[in-house]
C-alpha cells in the first residue's frame, strides 16, 4: 500500500497537471524521424490513444525543427521537445509551441546560452525538465565523489536546477536516470530529499521489451510505493506504444490508476481444461484501448478458476465440457469452448455499455 505521496510542487505540461498529488501520468517518446510529419503526426496519435498522457518529441536539427510546428498543430496531447547539443532549436521549438522542453543543461553550449533558453521558456510560461544521465555526468563530479557514482549523479541534477532556478525557471522537472536499477531508485531517493520539483522517473537504457519492462518495473515501481515520482517513462527498444500499455499497467498495479483492462490469467499446468495463454492474450489485445477499469479473469481448472473468477467483475473457470462464465460473483451460465472468447467479449461490452 502506498501510504504517502511525497509532495513535490505542482507543474504543468499544456494542461496536463504534473506534481502535488496530480495523478501519475505516463510518457513515451516518438521514434520515427521527425522531419517525416506524416509518421510522427501518425505515432503521436497511436501513442495517445494507448493512453499516453505526454509525447517526448526529439528536434535534432533545422528540418526536424520545421517538421515540429506542423506536428504540434495537428495532435491534442502535449509535446515535450527533445533538445540536445544546440541551443537554438530549443528556442525554436518553444516559439514552435512546445508544451515543455527537455534539456541537459551541461551540453547545449554553456551557461549564456543555457540562460537564452530559460528566458524563453519563462516567457512561454512552459516547463523545463532537467534530464540527466549517469552517462552525462561532469567529470569533475565523478572524481570528487569517487566509487560514489550516484552521489555524482545527484550532485549534478542539484546544480543544473539551482542554475536553473538563479536564472528565474519557475518550471522545473527533474529526472536523473541509470541503466542500473539499483543506482537509479538510489539517486531519486537521495533527490527527493533535497529538492521539490516534481521528478520523472525512468530506468534508461532499459533493455527490449521483457527485460526493459522488468527493469522499468522493479525501478519505477519500488519508487512510487515509496511514494517518489510524478510522471514516469517506462524506456524500451520497442514499438513506444507498449511502453504505454506498460505503464498503464505498471500504475493499475500499485492503485495509482483507476482504469484499464486487468487480465487474470492462471500460469496453466497438466490440470488445465482449454489453452490459457492464447484465449488470455486474445481478450487482452482486444481490450488494450479500453479505459474503464475492469477485473477479466481467465482460469483454466476448478482448483483456483470458481474463487478468482467470482471475485473478478467477469470471468471463465474451465472444466472439461466448457467453462463457467461468471459475472459480479455469480454464475452466468454454462458455455461451450468455443464460446469462450465471445461470450467474455459481449459481457465486457455491456459493462462498459459499448
Amino acid at each position: 500500500m502506498i501510504l504517502h505521496r511525497e509532495h513535490t510542487k505542482r507543474i504543468f505540461v499544456g494542461q496536463v497537471p504534473v506534481g502535488d498529488g496530480a495523478p501519475v501520468t505516463v510518457q513515451s517518446m516518438t521514434n520515427t524521424p521527425t522531419a517525416d510529419v506524416g509518421s510522427t503526426v501518425s505515432q503521436v496519435r497511436s501513442l495517445e490513444q494507448a493512453g499516453c498522457d505526454l509525447v517526448r518529441v526529439s528536434i535534432p536539427d533545422e528540418e526536424s525543427l520545421a517538421a515540429f510546428r506542423e506536428i504540434k498543430s495537428r495532435v491534442r496531447v502535449p509535446l515535450i521537445a527533445d533538445i540536445h547539443f544546440e541551443y537554438r532549436l530549443a528556442i525554436g521549438a518553444i516559439d514552435a509551441g512546445a508544451d515543455g522542453i527537455r534539456i541537459n543543461p551541461g551540453n547545449i553550449g554553456g551557461k549564456d546560452k543555457v540562460r537564452q533558453v530559460a528566458k524563453t521558456a519563462s516567457a512561454a510560461g512552459i516547463p523545463i525538465r532537467v534530464g540527466v544521465n549517469l552517462g552525462s555526468v561532469k567529470k569533475r563530479l565523478l572524481d570528487a565523489f569517487g566509487e560514489d557514482r550516484v552521489g555524482a549523479l545527484v550532485e549534478n541534477a542539484r546544480e543544473y536546477v539551482e542554475m536553473l532556478e538563479d536564472m528565474g525557471v519557475s518550471s522545473i522537472k527533474v529526472s536523473l536516470k541509470s541503466s542500473d536499477v539499483l543506482e537509479t531508485v538510489d539517486a531519486y531517493r537521495r533527490f527527493s530529499r533535497i529538492c521539490s520539483w516534481p521528478l520523472h522517473l525512468g530506468v534508461t537504457e532499459a533493455g527490449t521489451l521483457l527485460p526493459g519492462v522488468i527493469r522499468s518495473s522493479v525501478g519505477i515501481g519500488a519508487l512510487l510505493i515509496e511514494g517518489i515520482g510524478d510522471t514516469i517513462r517506462i524506456s524500451l527498444a520497442a514499438d513506444p506504444v507498449q511502453e504505454v500499455l506498460a505503464g498503464r499497467i505498471l500504475l493499475e498495479s500499485i492503485g495509482l490508476r483507476n482504469e484499464g483492462v486487468r487480465v487474470i490469467a492462471c500460469p496453466t499446468c497438466a490440470r488445465a481444461n482449454a489453452d490459457v495463454a492464447a484465449i488470455a492474450a486474445e481478450v487482452e489485445d482486444a481490450l488494450k484501448d479500453v479505459r474503464e477499469h475492469l477485473i477479466v479473469a481467465i482460469m483454466g481448472c476448478a482448483v483456483n478458476g470458481p474463487g478468482e473468477a467470482r471475485i473478478a467483475d467477469l470471468g471463465v473457470a474451465c472444466d472439461k465440457g466448457g467453462a463457467v462464465l461468471f459475472a459480479h460473483g455469480k454464475p452466468l451460465r454454462h458455455i461451450g469452448t468455443d464460446e469462450i472468447i465471445t461470450s467474455l467479449m459481449n459481457e465486457i461490452k455491456k459493462e462498459i455499455g459499448k
